[in-house]
């Protein structure tokens, strides 16, 4: 592996022009495909396998050419203080107002009138009405005609002191992450001329990173449409793949820097660095593309096409790193040094010509990262307890995670969905906003009214039940469809139970009367997503991890080193879950993050974070734990090599850990609950596994175990493929090929440098 990446850094040292076109071109090619491709006209959501989803395929199948692709809204109004909404003035405003929005638009299906005697929407105390507006496109699809017809419904309304507020999809639109976006590829800019103390080699894995990240989101949004790929999934990729582009460059960068401290001609540094960084880079990209392409197995398609897409981000940032990086180091020439090192070299360069000593390279100095691990080795059961326990406590509020999908509620009180959601609450009861779509299959029962009654009337007995709906049969009598509404809110734990009392009451029904009765809607929706997501937890956990373990140990030559690495991740993405339910959940620090409504957590959020944290918390165990592993291999005591991998490797590892956390960090300002909650939890979840566990818990780990940690069966050593990640094959080839070839040329570059 590293003589292969060794020779492709080289390569593409030599020929950076080609490799540069090369890459520029992908980007104009995808480009343009994302301009001229059709914008996506859906963003759908089904969950294979369980009852809500059986319900609405039999709904598309029984109810043929009724659309529920179709976009929909609300329209809440509420009377001035003191007054009826059913008050003559008031009710011609609002019958106004329908008229309108008939006439407003030639997408919309159907406008119900909150005063149709037959499905009447007035509050009991008659303070409060709404009228459902359905589509016959989905919200992608709205024109803006349609869209300002919306929004300006009700507008003479509100100047006459009603109450006017807009819900429901069709207003929907992308989210927006706002400026700490910006400041977040800011951070990571300023960080990078920290580290490098260059403007040339901090802006290199910038540019290198936005390129591979362009070429990943553009493909994404011209395949949208194709493979139905929802607003979330770009930014997903978007986030992760700027950030391991810009981790995976700086690595490359620091290393060739390194090579070229120790007197390498800059085409062999170049090459030296692919072949040795790049190994790591290459194992850690790996483990990323494992762990987010192992999302397939929950069987969730927008779960896999999340994953997936974001997988092949991380790819492009992979092969950006081992081919447009060595190119642009080669454009880079000396700059990609510090003015500073340039000049303390040159001046170091001449003493050496007059005095005729050899140039070998600068001597190891002691740093930061050299200083820490030693008061690690010194203390190792101190700092261990202290990782473990400081992590454990933050974990706590993990076992009283609650699990849902966002909807309306979730929004910021400031918005009019929110507003509409709230007094649809105020005026019909907490569990309107959530009702439960029943679904009854006849096809098998002999007396049809009989079973609806008797289905309606024990739904009705239920404690958790406010209203159901009269069944409503379609044109072939062998299906009937009724809502639920219940007492409750639509997260609620109640709600849930409500869901499995109907399921429980089918599967009496379908033993004694043949009929099938099936329960559906969004909220029924979300409690079988998340149910789906629990199930699926372990197991996806299992094989992310197992299949990482193995990948761990045919790079580090051991067994206890993965299974360090294993339980350090499991520790770090527990805590990071408690800090989400913290925040997110319980509302501590709520206004610091911009969390107006505190409430369940994304259903979706543990098993992403899983896969996401696992693969970058492998990112600073390989890179760490190599160079470390590259010292052992090559004669140093287990001590001298921490000491060795935190020498060269904690400060780039810091570097990296701080530029991913603020890249992460910056969709916190998104305006979508979904994306804050993802970049909160990402950005903590790599704090602690790169500071708490990777800088404190694996040195002391280490420690303890000594020679220990580098243990491997020979059974197993010689079963195993031996990929030289560390480089000490490609090394001992180099050391032989220029004691072939004589020194003086070498002798002769060094000085040059």
């Amino acid at each position: 592996m590293a003589t292969f990446l060794y020779s492709i850094g080289r390569f593409a040292f030599r020929r950076r022009r080609l490799v540069a076109l090369v890459w520029v071109a992908l980007l104009a090619i995808a480009g343009v495909g994302a301009a001229t491709a059709s914008t996506a006209t859906s963003n759908s959501f089904s969950i294979p396998g369980t009852e809500a989803q059986r319900a609405f395929d039999l709904l598309e199948e029984r109810y043929p050419g009724q659309s529920a692709d179709g976009a929909s809204a609300r329209v809440v109004f509420k009377a001035p203080e003191g007054e009826k909404i059913t008050a003559p003035e008031n009710a011609a405003e609002v019958s106004g107002i329908v008229k309108e929005l008939q006439d407003g638009s030639d997408q919309i299906a159907s406008v119900a009138d909150p005063f149709d005697k037959k499905a009447p929407a007035v509050s009991q105390d008659g303070t409060t009405a709404y009228i459902s507006v359905t589509y016959d496109v989905s919200s992608f699809e709205l024109t803006e005609e349609t869209r300002d017809s919306l929004k300006n419904a009700g507008n003479d309304a509100r100047e006459g002191g009603m109450t006017v507020e807009i819900g429901g999809d069709a207003l929907m639109v992308m989210p927006e992450t706002g400026i700490t976006e910006v400041i977040g590829v800011v951070v990571a800019g300023i960080v990078l001329v920290i580290t490098f103390g260059s403007l040339v080699a901090a802006g290199l894995p910038l540019i290198t990173a936005l390129i591979g990240v362009g070429i990943g989101v553009s493909a994404i949004t011209a395949l949208a449409s194709v493979m139905d790929l929802g607003s979330t999934t770009a930014t997903l990729a978007m986030m992760i793949g700027l950030a391991v582009g810009i981790d995976y460059a700086l690595f490359i960068v620091s290393r060739y820097r390194a090579e070229l401290a120790e007197g390498r001609e800059r085409e062999e540094a170049a090459g030296r660095a692919v072949g040795t960084a790049g190994s790591a880079v290459v194992f850690a990209g790996l483990t990323v593309v494992i762990a987010l392409a192992g999302l397939t197995v929950v069987n969730i398609p927008i779960l896999t096409k999340m994953g997936l897409a974001a997988a092949g981000t991380v790819v492009l940032a992979v092969l950006v790193a081992i081919t447009l990086i060595p190119a642009f180091l080669g454009f880079a020439g000396e700059r990609i040094v510090s003015r500073k090192d340039r000049k303390a070299r040159k001046a170091a360069a001449e003493q050496a010509a007059a005095t005729g000593e050899v140039l070998v390279g600068d001597a190891p100095r002691d740093n930061g990262g050299t200083r820490w691990s030693r008061f690690v080795q010194r203390r190792p059961v101190m700092v261990l307890l202290a990782g473990v326990i400081g992590l454990g406590v933050i974990a706590i509020p993990a076992a009283s995670l609650e699990m849902g999908l966002p909807d309306d509620g979730a929004q910021p009180t400031s918005t009019s969905p929110r507003k509409a959601y709230d007094l649809l609450s105020d005026g019909f009861g907490p569990g309107f906003n959530g009702p439960l779509v029943g679904v009854v299959d006849l096809k098998n029962s002999d007396d049809q009214d009989a079973v609806l009654q008797r289905i309606t009337g024990e739904i009705q007995k239920n404690d958790h039940v406010a209203i159901v709906t009269p069944p409503a049969p379609n044109d072939a009598g062998d299906t009937a469809t009724f809502q639920v509404i219940p007492k409750d809110r639509p997260n609620s734990t109640e709600t849930e139970t409500l869901v499995h009392d109907i399921r429980d009451l089918g599967d009496t029904l379908k033993s004694e009367d043949g009929a099938e009765v099936y329960v559906t809607g969004a909220t029924a929706m979300n409690i079988d997503f998340s149910e789906k997501m629990n199930d699926a937890l372990l197991p996806y956990l299992a094989l992310v991890v197992g299949l990482a373990f193995l990948l761990l140990m045919v790079v580090f030559r051991s067994i206890l080193v993965p299974l360090k690495a294993a339980l350090g991740f499991l520790l770090s993405v527990v805590a990071a879950l408690g800090a989400v339910v913290a925040v997110f959940q319980w509302g501590w620090l709520g206004g610091l993050f911009g969390v107006e409504q505190p409430g369940p957590i994304m259903s979706v959020m543990p098993i992403l974070m899983v896969g996401v944290v696992f693969g970058l918390a492998m990112d600073y165990e390989v890179f760490l734990v190599t160079r470390m592993r590259e010292a052992y291999v090559h004669g140093e005591s287990p001590s001298e090599a921490i000491t060795t991998g935190f020498r060269h490797g904690a400060r780039v590892v810091t570097a990296a850990a701080v530029i991913m956390i603020a890249v992460f960090a910056g969709f916190i300002g998104s305006t979508e609950q979904m994306i804050k909650m993802i970049g909160f939890g990402l950005a903590i979840a790599v704090f602690f596994d790169a500071f708490v566990v990777r800088m404190a818990i694996v040195p002391a780990v280490l420690a303890l175990l000594g020679k220990r940690a580098w243990w491997l069966p020979r059974w197993l050593d010689r079963a195993l493929p031996d990929f030289d990640v560390e480089g000490d094959k490609l090394r001992k080839k180099l050391d032989g090929d220029a004691a072939e070839g004589g020194s003086g040329k070498e002798e002769r570059e060094t000085v040059s440098v």
